[in-house]
């Protein structure tokens, strides 16, 4: 009953119960990022939210405790899925933003390359892309290659949102 009207009385202070520990924020230790994005997307319309983990890979870097620039990070953006589209010219106006996305990070030093065989596959030759793209002979060849030469591999996961945070919290 003691530990009842205690825990009562906590409760009402709005205090936590003793012993009940929170959480902690750590900083860990991240050197600049050498990483590989893979995109094969199913719709072009996710380019959008998988430049979010470009960006989400990107900012905490550039900011307090580690303040790295742009230029100290190795950042690669294989294409190879349906979103090629976004970054054919004769698209530029329909994935405007993408393309502006895109090229803000390329200015800042990510390397984005599309596969060559898809691009045939789309019926796009070197020419059609935008100047900020490199095309390469195969994704899955230059996949491998970047592994190999040590960058992470992130392959971003792109889900339809079917809750709403504020329902589940």
């Amino acid at each position: 009953m003691k530990s009842f009207l205690v825990a009562l009385v906590w409760l009402c202070l709005g205090l936590t119960a003793p012993g009940q520990a929170a959480g902690k924020w750590v900083a860990t230790p991240y050197a600049p990022a050498r990483v590989m994005f893979e995109f094969y997307l199913d719709d072009p319309q996710k380019i959008g939210s998988a430049l979010y983990w470009v960006r989400s890979l990107m900012n905490p870097l550039q900011e307090a405790p580690y303040n790295y620039s742009p230029e100290d990070h190795k950042i690669v953006v294989v294409i190879h899925g349906t979103e090629i589209v976004t970054v054919a010219k004769k698209n530029e106006a329909k994935y405007q933003e993408a393309v502006d996305r895109m090229r803000y990070y390329a200015d800042l030093g990510v390397v984005f390359k599309v596969c060559g065989q898809a691009a045939a596959d789309y019926g796009y030759a070197v020419q059609d892309f935008q100047d900020f793209i490199e095309v390469v002979p195969n994704a899955v060849t230059e996949l491998a290659h970047w592994q190999q030469q040590g960058y992470a591999l992130i392959i971003p996961q792109i889900l339809g949102k079917t809750i709403d945070i504020e329902s589940i919290r």
